[in-house]
């Protein structure tokens, strides 16, 4: 076989160097994976799944026989629409995000028993029906008005109907869709509660400032009354009263005895004498 080798020409060892290193090439990737970071592999030999995932990064695996197929475990968001109705019997459509992840060990089970995207297959329908099952038991109104407690019963709900499989983080509602009927008579309705609550809001305090009032009158009159009594029980207060605001200047009018007339002193001097 080596004689026939050394009988070739330089083209054609050329030509099945090429063809060796060629498949050399192929047999080394084929028996090797990378695993991107936040993913694990799923390693499929022959149709059958092993039991252990693959972690990220690099890999070794059967040439040819073995395929790795990478799931990814980080977090995922994703859009979904339900169309709920209340208990009023009202039409509504709420879109939401979904937040949600695949544990580790989940990975493998995920990928045997729910084939292609677990979010169409599992998280999807469960959110949704647990979305109806919360806004069932709600008004339209009272839909609009709590979407955070809306939106904590459903995720409650939605955590008990999946399990540990997977992980649903959060539920995030972004916007309920009402009939324009139905819009315009809540919004009609919050318009009034809001001025009613305004109209209450000025009487309370007209309220308030009635009974300051009432209470600074009595003060006044209590006050005045303790001044009355004060000055039966002491005459002589009057006068000390004026000494004490007395600024240090003579009266420019003096009031007559027996009721005559008023006059006025000459007080300032002039400079002659």
């Amino acid at each position: 076989m080596l004689e026939n080798f050394q009988v070739l020409s330089p083209k054609a060892k050329t030509v099945l160097f090429s063809v060796l290193g060629f498949f050399a090439l192929l047999l080394m990737s084929s028996s090797t994976y990378i695993i991107e970071p936040g993913h694990r592999g799923i390693l499929v030999t022959m149709g059958r799944v092993s039991p252990e995932f693959a972690p990220e990064g690099f890999g070794m695996k059967a040439p040819f026989v073995t395929s790795v197929i990478p799931v990814a475990v980080r977090q995922q968001t994703r859009g979904a629409k339900a169309d709920c109705y209340s208990s009023d019997l009202q039409q509504i459509a709420i879109e939401l995000k979904i937040l949600y992840r695949i544990p580790e060990s989940s990975v493998v089970k995920i990928y045997q028993e729910f084939m292609g995207d677990p979010f169409e297959s599992l998280i999807a329908p469960r959110v949704t029906e647990a979305l109806k099952e919360v806004t069932a038991l709600q008004s339209a109104e009272q839909i609009v008005k709590r979407r955070e407690e809306i939106k904590s019963k459903a995720l409650q709900s939605s955590r008990s109907k999946i399990g540990t499989l997977l992980q649903i983080e959060d539920i995030v509602i972004q916007n309920v869709e009402l009939s324009k009927e139905l819009e315009n008579a809540i919004e009609s309705k919050m318009v009034q509660e809001q001025e009613a609550a305004k109209a209450k809001f000025i009487q309370q305090k007209a309220e308030v400032e009635s009974n300051i009032a009432v209470i600074k009158a009595k003060g006044e009159a209590e006050a005045i009354k303790i001044r009355g009594r004060a000055l039966e029980q002491n005459p002589g207060l009057i006068q000390l009263q004026i000494v004490e605001k007395w600024n240090g200047q003579s009266p420019m009018v003096v009031t007559g005895s027996g009721g005559g007339a008023n006059f006025i002193l000459p007080l300032k001097n002039d400079g002659k004498k």
